[in-house]
């Protein structure tokens, strides 16, 4: 219940902070809004963070803290988005990251909306793991399997770590999530 209560804070806070840029361009988002950006990206509660630091740069905000699990640090834009991301265990010298550059969302025809969920569709059976890394991926972002579509998994061998990808309300969603205990490690939406 508390985990769907953050994540449902997280999302008004979010939606909030849209809809008033979209009126104001004056919106000044606050580095507290970006460390929570960062903490619940990272599924962590503000107990479970040490270490933490906020710096802000020209364009965008550089966000770390260390956890029980691992350090993370985050590369956030002015605008409250994701740009880069890292992630370190803390029992292993083996780093995790991705780049999520902003993309510019170009109006697609009715068509090629079509074409794009007909390819999507090739393949929906999922293995055992794959189905647990999903159903890890998108507990996490309190959904179920019938409130997304374009749902894919696949195992990337040589980090041992599935990326979940799935579409909820035209918003694209990836999820990296470990293969041994199927804790989700990152979610990015684009």
């Amino acid at each position: 219940m508390v985990k769907r209560r953050k994540r449902n804070s997280f999302i008004i806070l979010a939606s909030t902070l849209l809809l008033t840029g979209c009126g104001n361009s004056n919106l000044e988002i606050t580095q507290n809004d970006i460390l929570e950006v960062a903490r619940d990206d990272a599924n962590a509660t503000k107990k479970e963070c040490s270490n933490v630091s906020v710096q802000e740069e020209k364009k965008f905000y550089t966000v770390s803290f260390d956890t029980t699990t691992g350090s993370y640090e985050y590369k956030i834009g002015k605008d409250g988005i994701i740009q880069e991301r890292n992630y370190k265990r803390s029992n292993s010298d083996e780093e995790v990251s991705s780049t999520e550059p902003v993309k510019e969302k170009k109006e697609e025809t009715k068509s090629e909306t079509e074409t794009k969920k007909e390819e999507k569709k090739e393949s929906t059976s999922f293995d055992e793991n794959q189905q647990a890394a999903i159903n890890a991926a998108l507990a996490n972002a309190g959904l179920g399997q019938e409130d997304v579509t374009d749902i894919g998994c696949t195992l990337d061998e040589a980090t041992q770590q599935y990326a979940v990808t799935f579409t909820f309300q035209d918003i694209h969603n990836t999820c990296e999530v470990d293969a041994d205990t199927f804790t989700v490690l990152s979610s990015v939406q684009a």
